[in-house]
């Protein structure tokens, strides 16, 4: 049971990854709806010469580089409990008298736990290298012609996945709240991943938040295909009263 409930966690971080991948293709979440507006703002990005963008690229990229340096802490910290094993057992012995809890599952939990905190940093830094891709790329940019749609493209696809990492990383965050529940009770560990995730399912595909972005159409221009010709398809829609705004044949409604 004490193995059961370590794993349940870091299954639940896993399978959330996989199923929210294929809800996604049924309801668009809200990264996939964003993941529209970062392309509104790269194809406006090239077109200005202010030094907003950089500022804003900036400040995603602090917000990363904090959560991976915060990581990188907690991995330090999980490394020194090693050496408390022996007074971490016995305050999970106080608080779990009628379950018999040896070092040995301790020490497994601990190690787990440190697993997940390992690859929540590897999504983090990998999140960091991808944003300072994009503003390489955004800097490469030559406003003074007609940007490439393909490129403006490519540069918003690298935003959104480097947007899905730091994602990933931060609902490890979430997850690991139900590594710490596990020391409380097994029960509690198993309860706790199941309600974050149901919060997380929420906030993704049927929060207030995603109602609303999803209610704005933006039209992503695909990059060419195999006759040179360049697509466009429409992501969201946004309807005053009964009627949609500048609905297309083929626009995708939330």
């Amino acid at each position: 049971m004490t193995l059961a409930a370590s794993l349940f966690p870091i299954l639940c971080w896993i399978f959330y990854t996989v199923f929210a991948s294929w809800l996604e293709k049924r309801r668009p979440s809200l990264s996939i709806i964003m993941g529209a507006q970062r392309h509104r703002w790269v194809r406006n990005a090239v077109r200005r010469e202010t030094p907003m963008d950089a500022i804003l690229s900036g400040n995603l990229m602090g917000a990363v580089s904090f959560f991976a340096s915060t990581t990188v802490l907690i991995i330090l910290a999980m490394i020194a409990v090693f050496g408390q094993v022996n007074a971490v057992l016995d305050a999970v012995t106080v608080m779990q008298p009628a379950l018999d809890v040896d070092k040995a599952a301790v020490e497994r939990h601990l190690v787990i736990f440190l697993l997940m905190c390992v690859m929540a940093f590897l999504s983090f830094t990998l999140s960091l290298r991808q944003f300072n891709h994009f503003c390489i790329m955004l800097g490469a940019a030559d406003d003074s012609e007609e940007s490439d749609p393909e490129e403006i493209y490519i540069m918003a696809a690298l935003n959104t996945i480097a947007a899905r990492n730091f994602n990933q990383g931060i609902r490890a965050y979430y997850f690991s709240i139900g590594m710490i529940a596990w020391f409380v009770s097994a029960w509690a560990a198993i309860a706790v991943s199941l309600v974050i995730f149901a919060s997380i399912l929420y906030r993704e595909f049927f929060s207030a938040a995603r109602e609303l972005v999803a209610g704005l159409k933006v039209e992503v221009i695909e990059p060419a295909g195999k006759k040179g010709q360049v697509g466009a398809k429409t992501v969201g829609a946004k309807t005053v009263g009964a009627k949609t705004v500048g609905e297309k044949t083929g626009a995708q409604k939330p």
